[in-house]
């Protein structure tokens, strides 16, 4: 769900008498303090505070245990919190608003710092064999994961969703696609679930696979950045090669990030064009959002050779900050009770999209060996 709906089903816990739904005046006259740029401030700064808390315990554990990704904890941390019976009734009452913004705003924000970590040298390095297989790994796995999604029944947007995520870079990519789709926030925090989830087990599980599939450290290293969700997931599974395999599977991963815009205008054209064939009005997505725009300038802005590599270094620590509570907003909106209902169908299409994006890739290495 949009903010708006998050806040619209009635008085929150804040609420003053005098407004109702929405904090609109009861009896029809201007907007109430509730609805001032201050009262709003105030509505969503609880829940910002929760998330920058999650997001700061992510940060605690990594450093415990540093093979655990940080991104990967906040998300469990949202949604331990969303049914710990201490802090539940918080976090699905006053803290609602502001996680919700975290999981959408603040997620928008760690996209764009995101386009720093690439630059159109590291693109041309790849070479233009393995920058087709990244392009055919992503379209493949996109359109399979999409299609099976909706055959096996996963309601709302998650078919679409949970395609981005594996297709693209994981949580990142479920957040871009959801901003620009209007995707309901339990979808999108039910997808992410998934998605990190299976990225996680890639972690153990693909370097036990590497000697029994054949593949040297520079192969293991692209067939991780070709597979694996989450950047941060990435890094943790080739780094059990060398330093060789680390650094390809960087470099394929950022290949994989780099589609993140144009996956976001296709699937924005698709809504316009559906929009367009169904009667009355209706809101048009914007084909390219705001945020991938910023996501592409930052792109741009890294190819130039301008920055320091301080100030990369600090955007890097900002976007991890930025998606950890971005990541812990998502994952305090899942319900359990309710993703139990579809989790034998979401765990299927999370293992068949697995397989499909392992296999898809692996073969590509292979051909492009």
């Amino acid at each position: 769900m949009t903010l708006t709906s998050t806040t619209s089903h009635g008085p929150g816990p804040g609420a003053s008498p005098r407004t109702g739904a929405g904090g609109a005046d009861r009896h029809g006259g201007a907007d109430t303090p509730a609805r001032s740029p201050g009262g709003g401030r105030r509505a969503v700064l609880p829940g910002l505070l929760v998330a920058g808390v999650g997001a700061a315990a992510a940060w605690a554990v990594h450093w415990a245990l540093p093979a655990v990704p940080t991104l990967t904890v906040a998300i469990v941390l949202g949604v331990v919190a969303a049914h710990l019976p201490a802090v539940r009734d918080r976090v699905r009452g006053v803290a609602r608003p502001g996680l919700s913004v975290a999981g959408k705003r603040l997620m928008r924000l760690g996209i764009v710092l995101l386009g720093l970590k690439l630059s159109v040298q590291d693109v041309r390095a790849l070479g233009w064999p393995t920058i087709v297989m990244v392009v055919a790994v992503v379209a493949a796995t996109f359109l399979g994961t999409w299609w099976l999604g909706r055959r096996i029944g996963l309601p709302g947007d998650q078919p679409l969703l949970i395609a981005a995520g594996y297709a693209i870079c994981g949580a990142s990519a479920i957040g871009a696609v959801s901003a620009a789709t209007g995707s309901d926030e339990e979808d999108a925090a039910s997808s992410v679930a998934l998605v990190t989830l299976c990225g996680t087990l890639a972690i153990a599980v693909l370097p036990l696979l590497q000697h029994p599939l054949g593949l040297d450290a520079a192969e293991f290293g692209r067939w991780v950045g070709a597979s694996v969700h989450d950047v941060g997931q990435v890094v943790a599974t080739a780094q059990t090669a060398d330093p060789a395999a680390l650094g390809d599977a960087v470099l394929v991963k950022l290949m994989r990030v780099a589609l993140l815009a144009p996956l976001v205008a296709v699937v924005a054209l698709a809504l316009r064009r559906r929009h367009a064939t169904r009667p009355g009005p209706a809101t048009k997505p914007s084909i390219v959002p705001l945020f991938v725009v910023g996501f592409l300038v930052m792109i741009g802005l890294r190819s130039t050779g301008w920055l320091p590599a301080g100030v990369l270094d600090g955007a890097a620590l900002a976007q991890e900050i930025l998606l950890s509570a971005a990541l812990f907003g998502l994952g305090s909106a899942v319900h359990l009770p309710t993703l139990a209902r579809t989790g034998k169908r979401a765990a299927a299409l999370g293992l068949s999209a697995w397989a499909v994006v392992a296999g898809v890739s692996y073969v590509g290495v292979l051909l492009t060996a």
